[in-house]
């Protein structure tokens, strides 16, 4: 306890923080001392509030992945003939507001979290100040008041203000105190403060400084006195600011930022693909952000086609309705090797396989580490064999490149690269490939994963896409939504995999597990691994059920209570075998043919049809005669009759 009195109040820590910059009329050692932090980085000793007070201005300085991203957009519009510019774009356009009200704000600044979402579709925002009011909102503080605004906005509860005094004031936020700005302005209508008064109230309120607070609520309910309004309720008034002020957000922030996101969500809307293309361009080297991305790209229809030496950049590139993956998104493909690609192509046209491509490029940056992995992900498939040969054949490859550039240096040439009189184009004769078999999906995936960070040609979890969908209570990339102990039900693939020893000596361990939007870590005690762990390997596919831990700093994590195979799934917790149907198209021939198809997979799964009408209503309608397998084979024949997409299991 001695020891801990003369700790108690020092610093713990050095944190820097991340756009802070302070600015000084002469050399910062004048006035400050410095610290040096083991990154590298300079700071000052003294924090924000030291700072301040010895007279230094700090300035914070943003700098916004998205204005880039905007900006990639606006060129790769500009490039096809569409100009635009965002100062003049509509601040009412119906597409826009309607993307915000359905919740499809993945890529959009400020918008994008899961919980953000599910509040967007409750509000139905139609105009920027219900986005800068969510925006002000959606933080740790007056995140509970979300609720009260929405069912205001909509009706279903009273708007009530304090004081009639207050009511210009809180008219547009329904009686809520949402902004700082509203906190100056009740000090001043209200509390007679000047301007420079209640600024200083409002920082004193955020900064929570209970001496300087005090000594203004004295002044406070005196000026309130002055406007004839009794002490018991500015006392009151007071109070409610106090608890506000806390947290109330900068309005002018919060509206620079709504203008931001209404921009971004506009590009999106309308021009889907140059935007997330330029998004994913923005965030090469985040697999996590880059699969979130990518799965936006397939539920907005936009098709991913792999990285391609004939046809890729650097970045992400758009072309109609797909976006093409970018050479620097290949792990070890560098800026100069990406660079010597382009300029052959461009000099020798499309590069017709693999040893034309290698004897045209600089050797010295497409070197054989450079050649192994654009074959390893799929760079090279459009212009010569299967992967598996072009691998095994590097060697051989690197060799014939690295003589026809030596013999062009010495001036020297083969007979067969003599050009015939009447064709001025050379016959070159290139070496035979190893033969060899190709590899299986599942190695040529766990290559692009390798390389790519993500699968691009497929996904090894494919064949349990309606498992996941169905029985999963949360997509992966979704979990920081999460609050501590929740429930958590997923499926997915182990990647990587750490094992340790816990105090007792008994094994445990943590590993990562991926599903079609992105990853998460789960971690495994002692007693559960025991009886698990023949499942906790590298590329298991894996079901597994247990409770989110989330804790302040930290990465949350899944505490994993029982694990099973995703292939067993189907059979343990499907309950219903589901189909959609039109009232127009509902068929006596297609009834029967689906009554043949069940009588042939009996099993205990309901058979459920949603059969919407005309009038928007949908009807639920159960059959009493049939229940079925939830078999592989029984959904394929369904299928075939009313659509893939009209079809799905639930759990």
């Amino acid at each position: 306890i001695k020891i801990c009195r003369v700790l108690e109040g020092l610093p713990r820590h050095a944190s820097t923080h991340a756009a802070g910059v302070v600015i000084a009329p002469e050399e910062l050692t004048n006035f400050v001392p410095l610290y040096l932090s083991n990154t590298g980085d300079v700071s000052t000793q003294l924090d924000m509030n030291g700072i301040e007070k010895i007279g230094l201005l700090k300035m914070d300085f943003l700098g916004l992945r998205t204005l880039t991203v905007i900006d990639n957009t606006l060129k790769k519009l500009d490039k096809k003939g569409i100009k635009i510019n965002l100062d003049n774009i509509p601040l009412d356009d119906e597409k826009t507001y309607n993307l915000f009200s359905n919740g499809e704000t993945i890529g959009i600044f400020q918008f994008e979290s899961s919980g953000m979402r599910e509040h967007l579709k409750q509000l139905k925002p139609e105009r920027i100040g219900f986005l800068i009011a969510m925006n002000a909102l959606y933080r740790p503080g007056p995140m509970r008041m979300i609720p009260d605004f929405i069912a205001r906005k909509h009706g279903t509860q009273k708007v009530v203000y304090p004081h009639p005094l207050l009511e210009p004031i809180l008219k547009e936020t329904y009686g809520i105190i949402v902004y700082q700005e509203q906190v100056m302005k009740i000090a001043t209508e209200f509390g007679g403060f000047s301007l420079g008064e209640s600024d200083l109230l409002r920082r004193a309120m955020g900064k929570k400084k209970p001496e300087i607070m005090a000594r203004m609520k004295s002044q406070f309910v005196e000026g309130a006195k002055t406007k004839n309004i009794e002490a018991k309720v500015a006392d009151k008034v007071f109070e409610l600011i106090k608890e506000f002020a806390s947290y109330g957000f900068n309005k002018s922030h919060a509206a620079g930022y709504s203008i931001v996101a209404y921009q971004t969500a506009y590009l999106k809307v309308h021009y889907p693909t140059e935007f997330m293309a330029s998004s994913l361009s923005s965030e090469m080297g985040n697999t996590d952000r880059i699969m979130i991305l990518l799965d936006e790209c397939k539920r907005l229809g936009i098709e991913i086609l792999p990285p391609d030496v004939n046809q890729s950049y650097a970045d992400f590139t758009e072309k109609e309705n797909s976006i093409r993956f970018g050479l620097g998104a290949v792990k070890n493909v560098g800026k100069g090797a990406i660079e010597s690609i382009i300029r052959a192509r461009k000099k020798h046209g499309r590069f017709t396989n693999v040893f034309a491509m290698m004897k045209n490029v600089d050797l010295r940056t497409v070197n054989k580490k450079v050649l192994e992995s654009l074959v390893r992900a799929g760079a090279i498939d459009s212009i010569d064999t299967h992967r598996a040969q072009l691998f095994k054949g590097i060697e051989k490859i690197i060799n014939f490149a690295q003589n026809a550039q030596s013999d062009v240096q010495r001036g020297q040439f083969s007979i067969f690269d003599i050009p015939r009189e009447s064709d001025t184009t050379a016959i070159i004769s290139y070496p035979e490939l190893p033969d060899v078999e190709p590899w299986g999906d599942f190695e040529k995936l766990k290559h692009e994963r390798e390389l790519l960070g993500i699968y691009v040609t497929g996904h090894p979890l494919a064949k349990y896409r309606d498992e996941i969908s169905a029985f999963s209570t949360v997509k992966l990339s979704d979990l920081p939504a999460l609050k501590d102990e929740n429930p958590v039900k997923a499926g997915g693939i182990i990647t990587s995999i750490k094992t340790i020893f816990d105090q007792a000596k008994r094994k445990m361990a943590f590993f990562t597990l991926e599903d079609f939007s992105g990853s998460a870590e789960f971690l495994v005690f002692s007693s559960v691994y025991e009886k698990y762990q023949s499942l906790i390997i590298k590329d298991s596919l894996v079901y597994i059920i247990g409770k989110a831990s989330v804790q302040e700093d930290k990465d949350p994590k899944i505490l994993c209570d029982e694990i099973i195979p995703l292939s067993e799934t189907r059979e343990k917790y499907t309950k219903n075998i589901c189909m959609n149907f039109h009232l127009n198209d509902i068929k006596i021939g297609k009834l029967n043919e689906i009554k043949k198809i069940a009588q042939n997979y009996q099993g205990k799964c309901l058979l459920l049809f949603h059969v919407a009408n005309g009038d928007k209503r949908e009807y639920l309608i159960r059959s009493k005669k049939f229940k079925v397998a939830p078999e592989e084979n029984f959904l394929l024949e369904i299928k075939k009759i009313v659509g893939a997409e009209n079809v799905w299991i639930e759990g």
